[in-house]
């Protein structure tokens, strides 16, 4: 399997709360994140294509900086017990996209 991300990742551990379409909210653990898209570990499947809202704080240059984003899978790995869901967002705010910049210098 290769890596197809297209920019650089900073991994993050932090909450994150999915708010998938037609599904109530999930909570889920960030792995890594990038200006693309971010990595969430949950404890039940999603289906690749998927879109929803996906929501996590970021600590940017000593603030917490909360980031949501219009979201859709593109991976769903079972592994560890969990499973690890790859996000690519959409249509990113520029706000989000500042502060995620900020975040990954």
């Amino acid at each position: 399997m290769t890596d197809q991300r297209q920019s650089a990742r900073k991994i993050v551990k932090v909450k994150a709360v999915l708010a998938m379409e037609g599904q109530a909210p999930l909570l889920g653990k960030t792995s890594d994140v990038g200006v693309n898209g971010v990595s969430v570990a949950v404890q039940n499947p999603l289906q690749m294509g998927q879109t929803g809202q996906v929501s996590f704080d970021l600590l940017v240059e000593g603030k917490l900086i909360p980031i949501a984003a219009r979201a859709r899978v593109i991976y769903c790995i079972f592994g560890g017990g969990e499973f690890k869901v790859g996000f690519q967002f959409l249509n990113l705010d520029l706000t989000a996209m500042t502060q995620l910049s900020r975040f990954l210098r």
